[in-house]
């Protein structure tokens, strides 16, 4: 498949993949209780598709310990003041009165695979037939670190508007320093992403330095684009350090020890190794891994003993990349399995295997007005079992078209997940 900047969007799968909706949902009693745990755009996702496609045969809830999710996607943009919080925050009210997805404003603290029932912090507990966990990521910390002081703003929200002000706060001829982890991490271009933006923020204030230091052996997505930019627009700025291993991080005195050696920044952005939710954890649906195995036909746990507990978006374990885009695609093929099951219809009929497709697709800006973009598509491979990607491009260029279409995609993104 060519992809260029003309069909990118219609090529990210958004508006095509409601078209994988079950046939039918015939001769069924009773509703089948469907609870998701998690708000963002797998979660909400998820909960949407259920009832938009399953109707009155399933009751589905929401759980979400807050009333609106704040996007991570665009979330760089609020460096740079071209968007603020506010623009990326999304609540549930339209997953109710369209949808009819009941809400539930709480904290899951324990899940019971075998009696089906989730404990709350402050409510009563709450009985499932299906569960979706979309509880994304945690963080395994660095030595030393401290986020208030060294802030990773890869959960948007105060840490973002935290990242912000020392930016805003930090000396022409400055120095910024930025962590990459091992992948997988959430967003592959998210870091090369941010450090173009303040680079660009640096290099209109008279000059400085935005030290790379990336615990990868190279640039983990769009390479040929942040390489050049690297070297074409920021090359008196950027620093890339690959196989920079983040050791202790000594938050007081500004130094990150790695094993390249020390680097010292007037802001320092640590971005740490990533994990499932400690909820997913918890519950033992890693296995004593990072990430949640499961069976890509339908995001259920692959683990024995934990039967119609689904996983997607960050979470899992699957091998696709950990992108708001990914987990939208994913949540879409849960509910498809979700719903066939209710329905009493198969999952691995021939002609649903050979069409589930997942998309991770992304605009990244480049400059404050320019931007490139990404997709990569993954097809489901019947021999391995697994999602085998089967397209993936970047663009040519950035480009002030790439930077205007970037609002439009998102806002599709948006829309699609909580509109």
């Amino acid at each position: 498949m060519s992809i260029n900047r003309r069909n990118f969007i219609m090529a990210t799968g958004i508006a095509a993949a409601a078209s994988s909706a079950p046939g039918m949902l015939r001769a069924q009693t009773g509703s089948a209780r469907v609870v998701v745990v998690g708000g963002g755009f797998g979660g909400a996702t998820a909960a949407k598709y259920l009832k938009h496609w399953g109707g009155n045969k399933v009751e589905v809830t929401l759980i979400d310990p807050k009333t609106r999710h704040t996007s991570c996607v665009m979330s760089n943009l609020v460096l740079n003041n071209e968007l603020a919080l506010n623009d990326l925050r999304f609540g549930y009210g339209d997953l109710t009165s369209k949808y009819g997805v009941q809400i539930i404003k709480d904290t899951v603290s324990r899940i019971d695979p075998g009696g089906r029932v989730l404990t709350l912090k402050n409510q009563a507990p709450v009985n499932y037939d299906m569960l979706v966990l979309a509880a994304g990521i945690s963080f395994k910390k660095p030595k030393g670190w401290n986020a208030r002081k060294n802030p990773h703003a890869w959960i948007a929200g105060n840490q973002t508007n935290l990242l912000k002000k020392q930016l805003q706060a930090m000396p022409a001829g400055g120095t910024f320093v930025m962590t990459i982890p091992r992948s997988p991490y959430r967003c592959p271009p998210g870091p090369y992403e941010r450090a173009c933006l303040v680079a660009d923020m640096v290099k209109s204030n008279g000059g400085g330095r935005v030290v790379i230091l990336d615990a990868n052996d190279d640039i983990q997505a769009e390479k040929e684009t942040f390489s050049r930019a690297y070297s074409q627009l920021y090359g008196n700025i950027v620093e890339y350090y690959p196989g920079a291993e983040t050791g202790f991080v000594d938050s007081n005195a500004g130094v990150v020890e790695t094993s390249l050696g020390d680097f010292a920044g007037d802001v320092i952005n640590i971005i740490p190794t990533q994990r499932a939710g400690g909820l997913v954890r918890k519950a033992g649906l890693t296995d004593g891994g990072l990430w949640a195995p499961v069976d890509v036909t339908t995001y259920e746990s692959s683990l024995a003993g934990y039967e119609d507990i689904h996983i997607i978006g960050d979470a899992q374990g699957s091998g696709q990349p950990k992108s708001a885009h990914m987990a939208n695609a994913q949540a879409k093929i849960c509910a498809d399995a979700i719903l066939r099951k209710v329905a009493s219809q198969p999952t691995d009929h021939p002609e649903r295997l050979q069409n589930i497709t997942t998309n991770s697709a992304c605009y990244s800006p480049i400059t404050r007005n320019t931007a490139s973009w990404l997709t990569a598509v993954f097809q489901y491979d019947i021999d391995s079992n697994a999602m085998a990607l089967a397209h993936i491009a970047e663009a040519g260029e950035w480009t002030r078209d790439n930077y205007s279409e970037m609002f439009d995609w998102a806002n599709n993104l948006f829309g699609d997940t909580w509109g």
